[in-house]
């Protein structure tokens, strides 16, 4: 396996409230994961959240860095943000295309800063749909939102 496959997941009980954060990167040398939370969160920060922490990750590990990946997040909110809507926003001075300001966009600037350093293919993946990684994701998820 010359490339890396990551998958993300973030979640929140209510919008906003206590949150919950976690990957996991699957490489030739096996499986890493981290997760984390927030005491009052939204479910799209936790997402985004997932996303930086995983990529932040790879760059720091010399084993991993420079490897393609593919990763792998149930958020639309994510996968579009960066892939296509991150680029006007930029253009339009951090506005919406309604002119309104971009939620998050300190989050948004982490994560093109991080991925622009990496060979990233964005692939969405439906949420509670049976595939192993993304559950995992999705437990790790909600334990630490049982700790908070």
């Amino acid at each position: 396996m010359n490339s890396l496959i990551i998958y993300t997941d973030g979640g929140c009980r209510g919008n906003p409230g206590p949150g919950g954060w976690a990957y996991i990167i699957k490489s030739e040398k096996g499986k890493i994961s981290g997760s984390g939370g927030a005491v009052n969160t939204t479910n799209n920060k936790m997402e985004l959240t997932a996303v930086i922490r995983s990529l932040e990750m790879v760059i720091g590990d010399p084993g991993l860095a420079g490897k393609p990946i593919e990763l792998h997040t149930d958020s639309q909110y994510v996968k579009n943000g960066i892939t296509s809507w991150i680029n006007n926003w930029i253009k339009n001075g951090w506005k919406t295309a309604a002119k309104k300001p971009v939620k998050n966009r300190e989050l948004w600037i982490e994560l093109k800063d991080v991925s622009d350093k990496l060979n990233v293919n964005w692939k969405w993946v439906k949420g509670h749909a049976g595939d192993p990684l993304n559950e995992a994701c999705d437990t790790m998820v909600n334990q630490e939102m049982d700790r908070l």
